[in-house]
């Protein structure tokens, strides 16, 4: 299944507290994004990745883009001050035909079998997310007081890439941008629509990188990756 993607890369990620763009920390000698776009590289059903990333940032990204020979990289497109404003900006700049993928630059152990089938559930049913069923226990509370214990039977944490029609995100974030309303992923803006947006199955090795922490899970499935092959 044919489709491009967005990659939001133009946040700092305070939280990572690593004094830059997180998509340049080196994971195994490279930087994160390239480990991210590198797999949408290798991918025979990518016809484009558009890299949202800051303006001050272009000429760092252009030059990874380069070194690392990421040749479907058609496009460094200029952030807004929010990633909502970031993907609708790579949004506007592909065709608005096909199958489109928004991915966080900060999640680089992506798999092309991940993307294949939720491209592919995308291409049925119009939107699909990658999730993981939750496993922890889940609490409500006041502030500082238990209030219940949330079923986490029906609940999954929700990860990217998430795909979608063009036609329909373009919508969606059109109405949002009218509406003046903001969400957290690009699902939640197709949902406002009324519209269904199917779950695909993933695994949780599909992490994305927010802070300090992350770094040290990163490195344990990198070093169990090179185990594998």
């Amino acid at each position: 299944m044919e489709y491009r993607v967005i990659i939001p890369a133009a946040g700092q990620g305070k939280r990572m507290q690593a004094g830059k763009n997180k998509q340049f920390i080196l994971l195994d000698e490279k930087p994160v994004i390239v480990h991210t776009l590198s797999t949408f590289q290798q991918d025979q059903n990518c016809k484009e990745i558009v890299l949202v990333v800051s303006e001050k940032e272009k000429e760092n990204f252009r030059m990874l883009v380069e070194e690392f020979q990421l040749s479907k990289v058609t496009q460094l497109v200029t952030g807004g001050s929010e990633r909502q404003e970031s993907v609708f900006n790579g949004l506007k700049a592909l065709p608005q035909e096909g199958v489109v993928l928004v991915h966080d630059g900060a999640r680089p152990f992506v798999t092309i079998d991940m993307i294949t089938r939720v491209a592919k559930e995308a291409a049925a049913h119009d939107a699909a997310v990658l999730a993981v069923p939750i496993k922890d226990t889940l609490k409500r509370s006041d502030g500082s007081v238990i209030i219940e214990t949330v079923d986490r039977s029906h609940l999954w944490a929700v990860q990217t890439p998430q795909a979608f029609r063009y036609t329909l995100l373009y919508e969606a974030y059109e109405r949002a941008e009218q509406m003046n309303f903001t969400a957290t992923d690009d699902a939640s803006l197709v949902e406002a629509l009324g519209r269904n947006v199917a779950i695909v199955v993933s695994d949780e090795t599909n992490v994305k990188l927010t802070t300090p922490a992350d770094l040290q899970f990163a490195d344990v499935i990198l070093e169990w990756k090179k185990g594998t092959t």
